[in-house]
């Protein structure tokens, strides 16, 4: 492993420092839109601005790199997200944060495409798998330290907005400079809804529904956290929770979704999200019950997204998994556009704790869906389906087309393995077959008796 990271170091240090600044933010929004007296509905249009720019500057950037190479979109990126992070405290209205948020977004977007290309490119084969794994773990252990630094200064203040943008305008340097050549970044044609529901319309379903939890978890969580009364430290620690329930879990789910029907695994997780979610909605504003609550319930949500991944790329071909991860990447993100706009309203309209009714309603939405297609389709045989890997809601089609090549190659790789070792294993077993059958009949096999 050490060999791996030796050469993509300084691009995963600029990518943790990115998630340090867009995870600040994130959290930022709803602790200064509560101390401005922002309404739930307000904020769930100013989160579900930040996913209109990240699904417009995934479909877009690479034409943009295209035209003017990586590099200047990289830096014109970078410096628009600096300055639209600063902007924040200055122009503190909703519409305003709104179309600050959408810019974001579309940055956000732009810049994964671009640094994601970089890790790409310095990846082989052999070491793709494990480049990928580091460097989502890299943007989860960039998440959940961002909540740290949010400890460190009051939201009511210019203070942490500008250390946001500062850790974004630093994270360009080591990427910048441990750049090679600028690969070539080709992002297919994404696959119309209604083809990627007839390949796969738990895929399909699943992830546009799954789309809807990460983004009320992720951008309303500190909305909810801030009306219900919780203090700035346990804000930062609630949201925590969210992502780092899903660095603990995400190595059990993977090692079970290569073992099961994928189906069956995606109901249960569905269940246990529900299930938390509910333990949160009971635990009213108890700290600790509320700690656990995020902790499982974000813990399955990145899970689930690569599971749901995983298996869309079972029925698929190799030739369709490009077009089909861009399909993915889109329904999720009109989930994530939805998702805040109904949290925010039955939060407004009903209480706060409506947070956690809508994820506990979306969960139950999906692990019923996945039943029902228990009863629609032949389970694929466990032999037959592709790796899962650990692949986060932030990636770009990008990434989630190189994961999913990836893991088909590395399914095929395994079961041609397997197919030797049977083999080896079968070889000695036939041998002493041959033995035992020709024994008999050699030369001095009935001597014993007859010298009796």
């Amino acid at each position: 492993m050490n060999n791996v990271l030796s050469g993509v170091w300084a691009l995963l240090l600029g990518i943790v420092l990115i998630m340090l600044g867009n995870g600040m933010h994130f959290t930022l929004i709803g602790l200064r839109g509560g101390i401005e007296g922002f309404s739930s509905t307000e904020l769930a249009i100013v989160t579900s601005g930040y996913f209109m720019g990240f699904l417009s500057g995934a479909r877009y950037t690479p034409l943009l790199i295209q035209r003017v190479g990586h590099v200047r979109v990289f830096a014109a990126l970078g410096s628009f997200m600096s300055a639209a992070l600063i902007a924040l405290p200055l122009l503190a209205e909703p519409w305003a944060w709104t179309l600050l948020r959408v810019l974001v977004g579309f940055c956000m977007s732009g810049i994964y495409v671009t640094s994601e290309s970089w890790l790409n490119a310095a990846a082989t084969n052999e070491t793709r798998g494990k480049v990928l794994s580091a460097y989502m773990m890299a943007q989860t252990l960039g998440i959940i330290g961002a909540q740290g630094l949010l400890t460190l200064g009051d939201a009511g203040t210019s203070v942490l907005f500008i250390c946001a943008s500062i850790l974004v305008s630093i994270s360009f340097a080591p990427i910048l400079l441990s750049a090679a050549a600028a690969p070539v970044v080709s992002v297919a044609r994404p696959m119309s809804l209604s083809n990627l529901f007839n390949v796969s319309p738990l895929g399909a379903i699943g992830i546009f529904l799954l789309g809807g939890v990460y983004a009320i978890q992720s951008g309303m969580g500190a909305v909810f956290g801030t009306q219900i009364g919780l203090s700035s430290t346990h804000i930062a620690l609630f949201v925590a929770m969210l992502f780092a329930g899903a660095l603990v879990m995400q190595t059990p789910i993977g090692w079970l979704s290569d073992r099961m029907d994928r189906r069956i695994l995606i109901c249960g997780l569905s269940v246990m999200g529900a299930g938390s979610s509910m333990m949160g909605w009971m635990a009213g504003d108890a700290l600790w019950p509320l700690i656990a609550a995020a902790f499982f319930a974000g813990g399955v949500t990145t899970p689930l997204y690569a599971l749901l991944l995983a298996y869309t790329n079972d029925s698929l071909s190799a030739e369709d998994m490009p077009g089909a991860s861009g399909g993915l990447v889109f329904a999720f993100g009109l989930g994530a556009i939805l998702g805040p706009l109904a949290a925010g309203g039955m939060m407004e309209g009903i209480d706060p704790y409506a947070f956690w009714l809508v994820i506990a309603a979306t969960f139950v939405a999906i692990a019923l869906y996945a039943l029902y297609q228990m009863t629609q389709q032949a389970m694929v045989p466990v032999s037959e389906t592709d790796s899962y890997l650990n692949i986060l809601p932030t990636a770009s089609p990008l990434v989630v087309e190189v994961a999913g090549e990836w893991a088909h190659e590395h399914a095929e790789d395994e079961h041609e393995a397997r197919e030797h070792e049977e083999e080896y294993e079968g070889e000695p077993a036939l041998e002493s077959e041959r033995e035992s059958t020709l024994e008999p009949e050699l030369p001095g096999a009935e001597l014993p008796a007859t010298r009796q």
